[in-house]
């Protein structure tokens, strides 16, 4: 009892100390009261206790639950997303992993720094790493802490916290344990004048309602642009033109613009490309068919219809795509049908030989890789973890290149191919049952970006 009313005035006067400096409005607080919950079940011991995480949610057989208000903690936002914060808790033990004992006591004082990914949202996750003291059965030892937790706000200031810290104690007596927190969390301090939601301060114009992009300066014209930066103010424009407008919208400021009357585009100084070919109509001898600048706008030869003109088309009579030369792409189903033929070859057990029967397999890619004459391809060897992991290595690699030499040797063009072996430092798989390693024993074919 002793420890009992020393932790619960070092609670008190944390709670005391948290409310005077809330008085300053430029620093927030957030105060948690709630239970707790100690586990010494999933922390990687032997029996009685289990492997680390084993039985992790298990919290009728491990968990040790006060039925009442058992945890208080205060903590202050440093910035940059980082708030510190301490804590007290207390609680009684009778579950020690899967024994009972008798019941013990248990206070915790415990200081976190906390790292908070999504600030001013609904779902406030965090991460904590710290330190403190336990006592279980009036017997102390120091801690190393790692918190994981979860902020969930039903409005600006009052919210539920959900938290689990592991507790590494630095002393033989004192065993390793999970202690999980459910409370009431309450943020309070800070003041915002002008009632714009930014306090002031983070304000840059505390006294006049605006906008958090704008740190709380005003867009009075609703065009994107802060006031002080708006060369006009209360009439909506661009940001390019400092707020200003343009009169026929296409994005040229009408001093610049040779048809400051009519949509046009910036390339051609605001004048119209109703065929878009980057000839301006007024130029243009055929200003409804696209054609290059070269030939005044008017189309080149195109047969396979694909945009590349013949004359720089790879492929003039299949139709593929601007940025492959006019050749077509080699599209995520013909990957996937690579790889699907590339897995089924077979090798002879612990050699790069490939079988026979694989025959049929290889025909099928190489007539893949012909239609697409122009696309390159690796070849990548890998295997499963029996064995050392140097033979693997040798093993990957020297199969990566016997399937490359086949192909080759088939009517492939070697500059398109090339080959690598990764042994076992790649599984898709499990090796650890047979179906596993034989799925990570392995060639896959992917094309080269």
């Amino acid at each position: 009892m002793k420890n009992l009313s020393r932790l619960l005035c070092a609670m008190l006067l944390l709670f005391v100390i948290s409310n005077v400096s809330a008085q300053d409005k430029n620093n927030p607080w957030q105060i948690t009261i709630g239970v707790n919950a100690v586990d010494f079940y999933p922390v990687g011991e032997n029996a009685p206790r289990g492997e680390y995480f084993d039985e992790f949610f298990n919290a009728t057989d491990h968990w040790n639950i006060l039925p009442s208000l058992s945890t208080i903690s205060v903590s202050k936002y440093m910035g940059s997303g980082f708030t510190l914060g301490v804590g007290g808790s207390l609680n009684k033990i009778d579950k020690w992993g899967d024994l009972n004992v008798d019941d013990l006591s248990y206070y915790g004082l415990d200081g976190t720094i906390k790292y908070n990914f999504l600030q001013g949202t609904t779902l406030d996750p965090y991460l904590g790493v710290g330190g403190g003291y336990t006592w279980v059965d009036e017997i102390g030892a120091g801690t190393l802490n790692g918190t994981v937790g979860v902020n969930v706000w039903f409005s600006d200031n009052i919210g539920l916290t959900l938290q689990a810290s592991y507790k590494h104690a630095f002393e033989d007596y004192l065993d390793k344990h999970f202690q999980h927190t459910i409370g009431l969390s309450i943020k309070f301090g800070g003041t915002d004048t002008d009632g714009d939601g930014i306090y002031d301060k983070d304000d840059a114009c505390p006294d006049v309602a605006g906008l958090a992009e704008f740190n709380g300066c005003p867009d009075t014209d609703g065009d994107g642009i802060e006031d002080s930066k708006d060369d006009c103010p209360n009439e909506a424009g661009p940001a390019e033109f400092n707020g200003c407008p343009d009169s026929d919208g296409d994005g040229v400021p009408d001093k610049d613009d040779k048809c400051p009357t009519v949509a046009g585009l910036k390339a051609l100084d605001g004048c119209p490309d109703a065929d878009g070919d980057g000839v301006a109509d007024a130029d243009d001898k055929c200003p409804n068919e696209p054609g290059p600048a070269a030939n005044n706008g008017c189309p080149w030869p195109d047969r396979d219809g694909d945009g590349v003109l013949d004359k720089d088309d790879l492929c003039p009579d299949v139709k593929g795509t601007v940025a492959n030369n006019g050749c077509p792409e080699v599209t995520e189903a013909v990957k996937k049908a690579l790889n699907a033929y590339a897995k089924t070859i077979l090798f002879d057990t612990g050699k790069s030989t490939i079988k026979a029967q694989s025959s049929e397999v290889l025909k099928n890619i190489i007539d893949i890789l012909k239609e697409y004459p122009n696309a390159k391809f690796t070849i990548d060897g890998h295997t499963d973890s029996v064995g050392s992991e140097s033979l693997n290595q040798k093993l990957s690699e020297s199969r990566a290149k016997s399937v490359k030499d086949y192909l080759v040797d088939h009517g492939i063009d070697g500059a398109r191919l090339s080959s690598k072996g990764y042994g076992e430092s790649r599984p898709i798989d499990t090796n650890k049952t047979r179906a596993g390693r034989a799925n990570n024993r392995r060639v896959e074919i992917n094309l080269v970006k």
